[in-house]
């Protein structure tokens, strides 16, 4: 009975050690924070630079991107040139999208970007072309 009396005088002290549960924690936020912008999709082009003013008119706005090597994309769907055309009829009729915005890279041949506009013009669609803003850099134009 030595034991009874050793333990009864033992305080007995419930504590969790969270150390490394905060450790985890923040690696895993650091982790997201990193990740992030990388997991925010799209497609990469270089925009042509020219004197215009910040988009403003729509909250979501929906775009055609042409790329450097003539590809065409529908937000972020590779489309044809008939895809193209039958995807804007569709969102004309469905009334979802009051205006279209053109990226072209400042690479891509003039031909695709030529039938995306002309895609969205005829399917009846208010269209603009996409540039980034030109602050007077020298050799900019």
């Amino acid at each position: 009975m030595p034991r009874s009396r050793v333990r009864r005088g033992l305080d007995l002290r419930a504590e969790v050690n969270v150390t490394s549960l905060v450790d985890v924690a923040f690696t895993l936020l650091v982790i997201f924070i990193i990740t992030a912008p990388i997991l925010q999709g799209g497609i990469e082009v270089s925009i042509p630079r020219a004197e215009v003013r910040p988009l403003t008119s729509q909250d979501e706005p929906f775009f055609i991107t042409v790329t450097a090597d003539g590809r065409i994309y529908m937000e972020n769907t590779e489309v044809t040139v008939d895809e193209l055309e039958a995807g804007l009829e569709q969102l004309l009729g469905g009334g979802r999208v009051e205006r279209v915005y053109i990226r072209g890279d400042s690479l891509a041949p003039f031909g695709p970007v030529v039938r995306a506009m002309a895609s969205a013009a005829n399917a009846g669609i208010d269209w603009s072309v996409v540039a980034e803003p030109y602050h007077g850099e020298p050799g900019g134009r």
